[in-house]
């Protein structure tokens, strides 16, 4: 089976405190997090094991995740699994074949490199279409994370 991973990294001239806060907080999650459908912010507590919630226009929980691991302002990995869509679920079935998301921060100490892994879509039966969509997604989102990051609190 191919492996299917949407690699992505940007220069954010921020701290990874400011970063961070982008990629968790509420308030911020509601201005990136439509690109991939969601209408309000992402919900969870960004605790390993916690829930992740993602809600689309009618209010409905259409993806749904746990945190797997979380070392604050540095690493950020949770599942994301269609809440109403079985063909976007693993083919397995299994919870461990479920897609992740990973956020990663590194710094010079003058900016921040936000470093994102998202897949494996190889485990899904329309991954290979999924794939360079979620690439796609990924060009615009970054850069949103950015403007948001690098703007005026």
């Amino acid at each position: 089976m191919i492996k299917l991973y949407v690699e992505r990294s940007i220069e954010i001239d921020e701290s990874p405190s400011r970063v961070w806060n982008i990629l968790t907080q509420p308030k911020w999650t509601q201005k990136w997090a439509g690109a991939f459908g969601a209408t309000g912010p992402i919900e969870s507590k960004w605790i390993h094991g916690s829930e992740v919630l993602w809600r689309n226009a009618k209010g409905e929980v259409y993806v749904r995740g746990n945190v797997l691991a979380v070392d604050p302002l540095k690493l950020l990995r949770f599942t994301v699994c269609d809440a109403l869509n079985v063909g976007l679920r693993p083919v397995s079935g299994l919870p461990e074949d479920e897609i992740t998301q990973s956020y990663s921060l590194s710094s010079d100490g003058t900016r921040t490199i936000l470093s994102t892994v998202h897949g494996d879509f190889g485990k899904l039966a329309n991954g290979d279409e999924l794939y360079p969509l979620v690439g796609q997604l990924w060009e615009k989102l970054l850069p949103r994370i950015k403007e948001l990051a690098e703007a005026e609190s």
